[in-house]
């Protein structure tokens, strides 16, 4: 039987296979449009009736979209769409445009359509390697020849990519936004708001409200060891703006260098260099950044990301926090410490914050736009005495402190508990999308190497050499051996990585090049998401990676 509704027809969909093929068609249309966000879908008693099906194949359907977080129920309101996947409406190319068997369209250049024209979102391409077959979709946006080259990139390239379309976004630092507790934090506003007084909603500290000061250092206290009053600490638009405002202030106390994980966060390079300090590599190897290399750059700062190094995953050993702390002392030196991905660990027991261990000598900043989600726009930073006036003073000046009502409703998920309630709903989540993810490398890409598995919100892999086996691939920070006068310089040791993510992104995936995130020479990898998408999505995204390489589906 068929039904009005998105005119389904039963008859299409395989043997024994009704509910994945109900959920495919359901998400197709959430995703070119025709259930745009906020449609409630039909009842599953009505729609089963339509379709001459038991409602247990709709109500697995339902339940799979709500697993991918492209749904949820809404009570009495009924099964509401609550996210699309990354993306715009695209169309399938048409079979005219494809290249002849056997031919390729490099990254980047677009297909000649057959007749017409077709808009910048809809362009097809090719990957590397690759051959446009008949009706797969190809996506590019303008810029796209601009986005994955070698070198650094510019300011502008995290804006460029996120308006790129994509049906699966698999970049590093998105969190599941569709699991925000929505209810949690209406039910949380709503009591805010009963009880606040009508001076509260006037100019107030550039602190932050003592309310939430008072939370986020319990939680801290609770979380991750780091015992700190109020009074010290600084609410801030995320770490974002703490590291502008921490580089704001050590130019102004004549430091010039901030000294960086190497690979490191791209963005935290950019936000420093943006405050008008340098940022000298430092390499990481196994037990995290290395404090001998740290030395020999003079610098007298350096940021570091202990609990979960971006991007390749390690944790500060305890060795190594012992040598950071040597170097601080004896070089009078400054470690500001992001604690990135601190609660979202799976295989390993929780390591204290660096904070804990020398509060004199630490800058430490946190947010919940991983927990939560980044637009909140709510971050924290404890520092010490030297630099605690100088911070709020450059805050103030700067915005005259953050929006109130979000960090009193923020104050309150924390003292009810719902806060905690909710990470530990998301850990479980978590950790079924990055098994996914794994067990899709091992499938679909084949000799790759994967870093960062016990704890955080992405992996990231490194391809072997040209020829190699699995786990040949060079550590981070690995250097050529010194070439002779007129030597070419050597062949690139595996794919680059760069057109790797190019030929991903004009599959509809979008995924970072580890060579974004590196000023030394590293091998060629992907930093690769797995919270915002189901472990269905996750492992389809890491699949399509699979094909742009030019492996054979399935893999080995």
């Amino acid at each position: 039987m068929a039904a009005d509704f998105l005119q389904l027809d039963v008859r299409q969909a395989p043997p024994g296979q009704l509910s994945q093929w109900l959920a495919t068609r359901l998400r197709d249309a959430i995703a070119d449009g025709r259930l745009p966000v906020g449609n409630r879908l039909p009842a599953s008693r009505v729609l089963a009736a339509e379709l001459g099906v038991s409602r247990g194949v709709v109500t697995e359907a339902y339940r799979r979209l709500g697993e991918d977080g492209h749904v949820a129920g809404r009570g009495r309101a009924g099964t509401v769409v609550v996210a699309a996947p990354v993306g715009v409406t695209t169309a399938p190319a048409p079979a005219t445009a494809a290249p002849a068997t056997g031919t390729s369209t490099p990254v980047g250049v677009t297909a000649a359509p057959a007749t017409g024209t077709t808009t910048a979102a809809a362009r097809t391409t090719a990957p590397v390697g690759a051959t446009a077959t008949p009706g797969q979709r190809r996506y590019e946006f303008p810029g796209a020849g601009e986005l994955f080259v070698p070198g650094e990139p510019g300011a502008g390239v995290y804006d460029a990519l996120r308006a790129a379309p994509a049906r699966i976004d698999l970049s590093p630092g998105l969190p599941d936004l569709a699991s925000f507790p929505r209810a949690a934090w209406l039910r949380a506003e709503r009591a805010v708001l009963a009880s606040l007084p009508a001076s509260a909603l006037g100019y107030g500290d550039p602190r932050g409200t003592p309310e939430l000061r008072r939370a986020v250092t319990d939680w801290l206290a609770r979380n991750r060891g780091v015992r700190a009053d109020p009074a010290e600490l600084l609410i801030v638009s995320g770490t974002a703006q703490a590291l502008g405002l921490v580089a704001r202030v050590l130019r102004a106390d004549g430091v010039t260098e901030l000294a960086v994980e190497d690979p490191g966060s791209l963005g935290a390079r950019q936000h420093l260099r943006a405050g008008g300090l340098d940022t000298p590599p430092v390499p990481v190897d196994a037990e995290g950044v290395r404090v001998d290399a740290l030395d020999a750059t003079g610098a007298r700062a350096v940021l570091v990301t202990p609990a979960h190094q971006f991007p390749m995953g390690v944790v500060l050993g305890g060795e190594r926090r012992r040598a950071l702390m040597r170097w601080a002392a004896e070089r009078d030196g400054l470690v500001v410490e992001d604690d990135y991905d601190a609660e979202h660990r799976y295989d390993r027991p929780p390591v204290p914050a660096l904070r804990a261990m020398l509060p004199d000598r630490v800058i430490y900043a946190g947010s919940v736009s991983k927990l939560l989600a980044p637009a909140l726009r709510i971050g924290w930073v404890l520092a010490p005495p030297k630099y605690r006036d100088a911070l709020v003073d450059a805050k103030r000046f700067m915005d005259l402190g953050s929006a109130a009502l979000p960090q009193l409703v923020l104050a309150r998920l924390m003292g009810t508990g719902a806060l905690e309630r909710h990470l530990r709903l998301l850990r479980g989540r978590h950790r079924q999308r990055r098994d996914a993810m794994i067990a899709a490398i091992g499938r679909h890409l084949p000799g790759a190497v994967v870093h960062g598995a016990a704890a955080g919100l992405h992996l990231t892999v490194t391809f072997p050499p040209r020829g190699g086996g699995p786990g040949t691939a060079p550590g981070p920070g690995t250097a050529p051996g010194p070439a002779g006068p007129g030597t070419p310089p050597p062949e690139p040791a595996g794919p680059v990585d760069t057109r790797l993510a190019a030929a991903a992104l004009a599959r509809g995936v979008k995924t970072h090049p580890l060579s974004w995130h590196a000023q030394l020479p590293c091998p060629p990898g992907l930093v690769m998401g797995y919270a915002a998408g189901g472990p269905g999505t996750v492992a389809d995204g890491v699949r399509i990676i699979g094909g742009a390489i030019g492996r054979p589906p399935g893999g080995r």
